[in-house]
């Protein structure tokens, strides 16, 4: 690889299309479908196929846009880059503009990524200080705090098993990440398929056994974040170990 990776347009609008379509396809099965009446009310103009895939396709492009923020989005310039694009005109800037203008971007998105992972880890380290002192919390080596909610009495996972799981993750302020008991249906996934705060529970683990984990970032997710979850923050976990695969 060199060190300066080229930027082309043909490289960049297809994954953001793909995205767009990826998500729009799982929308289908996780966003709280509107009845018909309020659906016919708020769609004027949107009654053929074309209409609502079109409709749908720049939705979820516009949500996962304001998903990963960093981008004070112009409207119209976006809007401008889609019909050209779709009316096979050329595009109105060089590839150098172009490269130039993503590297700036990139270079903000580090710096404000940084800023907010320097905050959210101070957040964390006094988070997890206070939680330590609390009657049952058990702090291993690696900093992985954990607390038995349930005893099981079931074998404990190796390594290189799958484990059936009901989990309910939040942020530290009490903010709902991810959530298998939500949802109504247990996860299912490799022991080391995990976040390494996660490996280490599972492991110590018995069927039967639920847990409380809190995670220190450098369990979780770092410094990079993932999702809804920010960079340099610390996770809080109910754990239920259902079954060994």
């Amino acid at each position: 690889m060199t060190t300066s990776k080229r930027f082309t347009l043909r490289s960049f609008l297809p994954l953001a299309v793909l995205a767009a379509a990826s998500l729009l396809l799982s929308a289908c099965g996780k966003e709280p479908a509107k009845s018909a009446a309020t659906a016919s009310k708020a769609a004027p103009g949107l009654e053929s196929v074309d209409q609502r895939v079109s409709y749908g396709i720049g939705y979820n492009i516009g949500s996962n846009i304001k998903r990963q923020g960093g981008l004070v989005v112009d409207k119209t310039a976006l809007a401008a880059g889609i019909e050209d694009a779709l009316d096979g005109k050329e595009v109105r800037l060089s590839e150098a503009d172009l490269q130039a203008a993503f590297e700036k971007l990139q270079e903000r998105l580090r710096a404000e990524g940084a800023k907010a992972s320097a905050v959210n880890e101070t957040a964390a380290k006094t988070y997890l200080a206070e939680n330590a002192k609390k009657p049952g919390v058990t702090v291993t080596a690696s900093g992985l705090q954990y607390e038995v909610l349930t005893r099981g009495t079931g074998a404990k996972p190796k390594s290189t098993d799958t484990v059936v799981v009901h989990y309910h993750g939040t942020l530290i302020d009490g903010t709902v990440f991810d959530s298998s008991v939500k949802r109504g249906q247990p996860a299912t996934f490799p022991v080391t398929g995990v976040i390494a705060g996660w490996v280490e529970a599972l492991q110590l683990m018995s069927v039967g056994d639920k847990w409380k984990l809190t995670i220190p970032p450098a369990l979780g997710y770092g410094q990079h974040g993932s999702g809804l979850i920010p960079p340099g923050a610390a996770l809080v976990f109910e754990v239920e170990l259902i079954a060994i695969k």
